[in-house]
């Protein structure tokens, strides 16, 4: 590495506001607005990562009181059609109950609890629970007990299904438990107006996979929240990626990242990919200047800078030869499971700009064309910032969409009751062809903890860097527990997304 201290409050190189303004296209001034967190540390409780106590207050705290995104309203298409959302010990039924109405119920039957419904359905007329017969109608109310006589004390208006607000944003349906909380146009603020170029409602889900995290929620969504672990983790894309550079916002419950592309980390000295390289298989590390190839599954060859070669296996473990360290992040990119036909992709070489161009106009050229089909020519007014950069949001509690054209969508949550798992989903929301009505949602693709991203091949590229992301979790949750010093610190600017996450996240729970 060769870049720690720079004598200033930033890294060196451009900072993003510089870039901005060599852009070839008109910036949008909501790209340039700037709302930084305050420095200051912040430093939080490792056992927040883990305790028994603490997921169950966020389940009291979080869950019951928070606005939540359930499902999309694609998945709700007819009258009738209902969605288990669960979320740790809680479940809850979205339905549509009426043409452009949608409502939401705890997911229990009022006679001895019995989870009403264990999975998402299609044109259903009643909610009949499986254990003793008593059913709902769709707007919740109570249609008919089994044996009714042998319940005089059962006012039937009264044991209706209880309710929960529902909203709607982006053609996503969102819950909140809490009746006295505030709205939901309140929570989100001024999120939308980042989002007016390709707007949600004119996309749909083209791809969704959720895999289970042996990791707590927290840890795992922060892993997405910032740029900074970058130089480490994702050595493979230090030579397009600005991660240092990335520009960082908060804006009541939400927060923004923005990490320029095809800007070279200031991290690196000038790179020289190697003759023949490929971009999964055969690549110099960007820091190092070793170069990493596949020999077969699971057995890379690494070569250091005097020509001597040592073999490792695919999580970093030395095989032999002189070198018996190296980059286990770039041994699993490079010897890993790889995805259909990734072995022969060559290393994308970008073509040089003419004396009116730079690297990023002309990376932003082909992008621009893409989007013709869909956006026309007002694709010309779009600045390469939008499209190229890393754009991406977090909304308190857990949801976090990518902005401008990136079609990227994760969610996290709590794997059930188990403080020590969660789920990751990624969606892709791709534009609707020719905007116009929204395709049919993409099923879910399930992926348990064993698995390896490459199973779900629908991810492309992301599947690569979802692995190098995933790495270090487990051994995370396994050092939080063990930590002398029981406390994690933040960076005041580079993980501010975090730090602003936190000042939600404490207040929430009742403990700042």
């Amino acid at each position: 590495m060769v870049e720690f201290v720079t004598g200033s409050n930033r890294s060196a190189g451009a900072s993003y506001a510089d870039i901005l303004d060599a852009d070839s296209h008109p910036v949008r001034d909501i790209l340039r607005a700037e709302s930084p967190l305050e420095p200051g540390p912040t430093r939080i409780p490792a056992d927040y990562y883990y305790s028994r106590e603490i997921h169950e207050r966020e389940i009291e705290k979080i869950w019951k009181r928070s606005w939540q995104l359930a499902c999309h309203e694609d998945e709700l298409r007819d009258i009738g059609d209902y969605y288990v959302y669960d979320i740790a010990t809680l479940s809850f039924l979205v339905v549509k109950t009426a043409e452009d109405t949608y409502q939401a119920f705890y997911n229990q039957c009022l006679h001895r609890g019995r989870q009403l419904c264990d999975q998402s359905g299609k044109s259903a007329y009643v909610f009949r629970c499986p254990f003793h017969g008593w059913a709902w109608n769709l707007d919740g109310s109570l249609q008919e007990i089994p044996c009714e006589w042998d319940f005089p004390s059962v006012d039937k208006a009264e044991y209706g299904l209880p309710e929960v607000q529902v909203a709607r944003w982006g053609g996503f349906l969102f819950i909140n438990p809490d009746p006295e909380a505030e709205s939901f146009a309140s929570h989100i603020g001024n999120l939308s107006d980042h989002f007016t170029l390709l707007p949600f409602e004119k996309r749909y889900k083209a791809v969704h996979v959720a895999k289970v995290l042996k990791v707590n929620w927290k840890v795992a969504q922060e892993a997405f929240m910032e740029a900074y672990h970058v130089i480490a983790t994702h050595p493979t894309i230090l030579d397009s990626l600005g991660d240092s550079n990335s520009k960082y916002d908060v804006f009541g419950n939400y927060s923004r990242a923005i990490s320029p592309q095809q800007v070279e980390s200031p991290h690196i000295r000038p790179y020289e990919p190697a003759p023949d390289s490929r971009m999964f298989t055969r690549l110099k590390h960007a820091i190092t200047g070793f170069l990493y190839e596949r020999i077969e599954d699971n057995l890379v060859a690494v070569t250091d800078h005097k020509g001597r070669v040592s073999h490792f296996h695919a999580d970093g473990s030395w095989v032999n030869g002189p070198m018996t360290h190296c980059d286990p992040n770039m041994c699993n990119w490079i010897g890993g499971k790889q995805l259909p036909g990734a072995e022969s992709v060559p290393y994308p070489a970008m073509p040089e700009p003419a004396p009116s161009e730079n690297r990023r106009s002309v990376a932003a050229k082909p992008i621009r064309e893409d989007l013709r089909a869909t956006l026309g020519d007002s694709v010309d007014e779009i600045s390469d910032a939008e499209l190229l950069d890393a754009i991406y949001f977090t909304v308190f509690p857990n949801w976090h969409p990518w902005g401008s054209f990136n079609d990227i969508f994760y969610r996290f949550s709590p794997n059930g009751d188990n403080p020590d798992e969660c789920v990751h989903e990624c969606w892709y929301m791709r534009p609707s062809p020719n905007g116009e009505e929204r395709p049919d949602p993409a099923p879910v693709h399930w992926l348990d903890a064993d698995a390896d991203y490459t199973e779900a091949p629908e991810l492309g590229l992301l599947a690569k860097v979802f692995n190098q992301d995933v790495h270090n979790m487990p051994q995370v949750q396994k050092g939080l527990k063990a930590m002398k010093r029981q406390e994690v610190i933040f960076a005041d600017y580079e993980e501010s997304k975090i730090r602003h996450w936190y000042q939600l996240y404490l207040r929430a729970m009742e403990l700042d």
